[in-house]
């Protein structure tokens, strides 16, 4: 048995993968409210009887909560935890930016996919939207934009006139309230935002993409963008998978 882990800014998910790499538990933890007991409670409840379990490999870009979770599986089930970025990484992909300035989620992402004969942009909808750019077995570097929710809420905090909402599609662009207006500015803003960086990515690397995209705003955003995009909500967990298997956990 394996221990899989991505450790995220809202939610942490950690999966128990069998000798097949199959996932056979599944957990998910906000991620702010990780500690000892919920750890106990949860984690080493639910997979306690799961004997021989040998090694632990975790995504992670919450440093702090990375480092209680490594000493929890550390004590509880007597084997190391390992941080993807501390592996040899030249063994699946090339890197062509400083790994240490790339969250380890994003390089997941990016090994679940690589392929020498395809390219892919894998735009996630996380705490920032990320866009990150994988030609052939390279990893070329990406784009950090403002996360959807984050912006969300400053704006609500900032303008006192501004109601506390939630993002929906929106069919018209021209609110008749606050409310669809703020709506009709967010979610065809951000297409805009998403379907011109596409552009400007194919344009500078004269290349063509398959498109990712993940994370919880990805459903608003699929049949909206000029481009064809498949959206794979497990791609960070899947590229931790294939690590482990790649490097024989």
């Amino acid at each position: 048995m394996i221990l899989i882990g991505d450790i995220g800014n809202t939610e942490t998910k950690i999966c128990l993968i069998n000798s097949n790499y199959k996932i056979i538990k599944r957990l998910v933890l906000p991620t702010q409210k990780i500690n000892n007991s919920l750890l106990f409670q949860n984690l080493y409840f639910i997979i306690k009887k799961k004997i021989n379990i040998k090694k632990s490999l975790f995504s992670s870009v919450v440093p702090n909560q990375f480092k209680l979770i490594k000493s929890f599986i550390k004590k509880k089930f007597k084997i190391k935890c390992i941080e993807l970025k501390k592996l040899s990484l030249n063994k699946i992909m090339k890197i062509k930016v400083n790994r240490k300035q790339i969250g380890s989620d994003r390089l997941a992402n990016s090994i679940a996919v690589i392929s020498k004969n395809k390219n892919f942009i894998i735009l996630d909808f996380g705490t920032a939207t990320t866009f990150d750019v994988v030609i052939g077995n390279v990893y070329n570097g990406g784009v950090i934009a403002p996360g959807i929710n984050l912006s969300l809420n400053t704006l609500i905090n900032k303008a006192t006139l501004i109601p506390s909402m939630n993002l929906k599609k929106m069919n018209r662009v021209i609110g008749k309230n606050t409310v669809n207006a703020v709506r009709s500015g967010f979610f065809w803003g951000y297409i805009g935002l998403i379907d011109n960086i596409i552009e400007l990515i194919k344009k500078e690397t004269k290349k063509s993409f398959k498109i990712i995209i993940t994370g919880g705003f990805s459903k608003f955003f699929v049949r909206a963008l000029k481009s064809k995009v498949i959206i794979d909500k497990d791609i960070t967990i899947k590229g931790l998978i294939k690590t482990a298997k790649l490097f024989n956990f």
